[in-house]
């Protein structure tokens, strides 16, 4: 009985961190953007707002997308992995802590 249970949550928490991920990706450009708005630096603005399109990307279209994938193969009862967006998210994650690594380096 413990197995059906965390079967039937298994899809919500998938859904919630392809959310949480998105939602981390928009704290980081806050941060970014309120360090290159005190700092006067248009660059790192630039990159703060790159930085923001892509966690909205990510938390309005790639979990959404996601969410209706887990939810379709729920229903199915087959597998809910796709490489691919997994991929995507780890590219997107990993260029925004690269943003985040040279904004926090770089001169002032």
């Amino acid at each position: 009985m413990a197995q059906s249970g965390s079967r039937e949550t298994q899809p919500e928490r998938t859904v919630l961190s392809w959310q949480r991920t998105g939602l981390g990706v928009l704290a980081v450009a806050g941060l970014l953007t309120r360090e290159a708005a005190t700092g006067d630096a248009p660059l790192r603005l630039a990159v703060a707002g790159a930085v923001a399109l892509l966690g909205l990307g990510v938390l309005g279209g790639l979990a959404p997308l996601r969410a209706r994938a887990v939810e379709r193969a729920a229903d199915r009862g087959t597998g809910v992995a796709v490489p691919r967006l997994a991929l995507l998210v780890t590219a997107v994650v990993v260029t925004v802590a690269g943003a985040a690594l040279v904004a926090v380096l770089s001169p002032r």
